[in-house]
């Protein structure tokens, strides 16, 4: 391997995985045994176009379906091979595939580890993972090791250490690592990005976001998400799930592409939501009102960029709220903000007023949300999560660096360990490490690209 920068021996050192080691080692231990990472290797990586892309989906549950139906509505997409741990969710997505006049696709149902036969047998070019958290990073690390492409639901890792491992493979093999940030192709957030682009707010000096959705039903089901997410809130606490807020907001302030995250600090408030929640749900001896939570009900983060712009970045899952993830970018000529959507533009605004952004969208819209394919996407939240999955495909097939790559993945990720640190250290500061390596002072800012 690549000596590791300083930063990442720091960061080693300062704190503990968060238990999921058991789940890791077996590649970790792999990838030792691969050639070595590249002397430079591209920050904006490309790799040959494919005519067709021949996709792996691992964990197929609710948002695994969503993406596995998106797939099969995009040009050029053959979907192979279906992994999960329970066989008839297998056998009813590959039933899915078949209905798309596609050939029945592999299933691999073995245990939680068998997504390593289907990425050791299988011909496939991208490997897709919708998991619980904890299995993000292994799955991306086969895939990488096995030559395919590698794309994971968000945060992609969970702790800094392993959002090195994937920074690294995705480095040692040159194949791309892409988190699936839905929200980055939102169609407020892609109009915000074109007006920071245009100009109209001036210079970015500050932003508000965050993951502001009310989850005790979903924490406390005995199905889906809450087999596993309510453990987190057990076990952590800090900023467990940030990329939704912190993505759009990054790209603005063209984090990794001209500037880069310096430091940041974070506080969690006391953890009352969860417990009475079950108190107030659940009847007399049943052992969820036993429970105890180590998750602070709201957690703040402030991030300050090597620029000099400031971020205020929140979490609040366990308390009752209308959805909101905030998406604020404020500038020397403006601001905009959502939930409820408004703006305000010196010299096109009435003074100290805020205006509704459509007549916004209608001079400033994004160019991949003038497509009415978009805009009539049904296939989850409204268009985005189809965008985002046509965006990587179109990226595959022509070759070219993909919008989000493993970059961003890892310092957007990273803030879930980061503020577990400082939360843990009274809030003291923690410098955030660089995973470009300095690579970030020459990388081009993501354009507006075209439909």
């Amino acid at each position: 391997m690549v000596p590791p920068d300083p930063s990442r021996r720091e960061f080693i050192g300062l704190g503990a995985a968060l238990g999921l080691g058991a789940a890791l080692d077996p590649l970790t231990h792999r990838l030792e045994a691969q050639a070595p990472v590249p002397a430079q290797a591209p920050a904006l990586l490309a790799t040959p176009p494919l005519e067709r892309v021949r996709v792996g989906v691992v964990g197929v549950g609710g948002m695994g379906m969503v993406h596995l139906e998106n797939l099969l509505l995009i040009e050029g997409v053959e979907v192979r091979a279906i992994g999960d741990i329970v066989e008839w969710k297998v056998a009813r997505a590959q039933d899915k595939v078949v209905a798309y006049q596609q050939p029945r696709p592999g299933g691999y149902s073995r245990g939680p580890r068998d997504f390593e036969r289907m990425c050791d047998e299988q011909e496939l070019d991208l490997v897709l993972t919708a998991t619980p958290w904890e299995w993000h990073v292994p799955i991306c690390l086969a895939a990488m090791r096995t030559g395919k492409h590698a794309a994971t639901e968000v945060p992609a890792a969970m702790t800094v250490d392993h959002c090195w491992q994937l920074v690294e493979a995705a480095e040692r093999y040159q194949r791309h690592c892409v988190m699936l940030e839905n929200c980055c192709y939102d169609r407020r957030e892609m109009l915000a990005l074109h007006l920071v682009r245009r100009g109209l707010l001036g210079e970015l000096l500050h932003a508000e976001c965050g993951y502001l959705h009310d989850l005790r039903d979903l924490k406390f089901s005995k199905e889906g998400e809450g087999l596993w997410r309510r453990d987190w809130s057990m076990r952590h606490n800090g900023n467990l799930y940030p990329t939704h807020g912190l993505g759009p907001v990054a790209q603005c302030m063209n984090i990794n592409r001209g500037n880069r995250f310096d430091y940041l600090v974070s506080m969690s408030s006391n953890s009352r939501g969860l417990q009475l929640y079950a108190a107030e749900h659940f009847p007399e001896g049943d052992a969820r009102r036993g429970e105890t939570f180590k998750l602070g009900d709201i957690n703040v983060s402030l991030i300050r960029t090597i620029q000099g712009q400031t971020i205020y970045l929140v979490h609040d899952t366990n308390l009752p709220r209308p959805y909101s993830r905030i998406n604020l970018l404020q500038g020397t000529r403006g601001l905009m903000q959502g939930w409820p959507d408004r703006i305000h533009v010196e010299g096109r605004s009435p003074a100290h007023q805020w205006e509704p952004l459509d007549p916004y969208y209608q001079e400033f819209e994004h160019p991949l949300w003038r497509s009415e394919r978009v805009r009539q996407a049904s296939g989850g939240h409204g268009g985005m999560d189809f965008l985002e999955l046509w965006r990587l495909i179109a990226c595959l097939r022509q070759g070219v660096p993909t919008d989000m790559n493993v970059y961003d993945a890892a310092a957007w990720s990273a803030m879930v360990d980061l503020s577990e640190r400082s939360v843990a250290n009274r809030s003291r500061a923690v410098d955030l490490p660089d995973f470009t390596r300095g690579r970030w002072k020459t990388t081009p800012p993501l354009g507006i690209i075209e439909g």
